[in-house]
């Protein structure tokens, strides 16, 4: 899942908190019990269901889809276990 000028998931807005923390990987329960607006609440309960990883990243970084299709760490995975992709 791709956004403009963010490169994840991060604890609240960085364009608004400048102390927002940036997650590199989190679960689908961790990003809903934090109430992380990763994305609209019927596609991220899909992916929950189905056990679908979702990488978060900049759409405007430079090869940013590349990067993310051959599988360089960017942004932020969300996936259904910590430590599984």
């Amino acid at each position: 899942m791709t956004k403009n000028k963010v490169d994840g998931v991060y604890s609240a807005d960085p364009l608004k908190d400048p102390n927002a923390k940036k997650f590199d990987r989190l679960t689908h329960f961790e990003a809903l019990s934090m109430r992380l607006e990763v994305m609209d609440a019927t596609a991220f309960s899909l992916c929950l269901e189905n056990k679908l990883p979702i990488i978060v990243f900049d759409l405007q970084a430079t090869r940013s889809i590349e990067r993310a299709v051959i599988g360089d760490l960017i942004g932020t995975l969300v996936c259904s276990e910590k430590g599984n992709d």
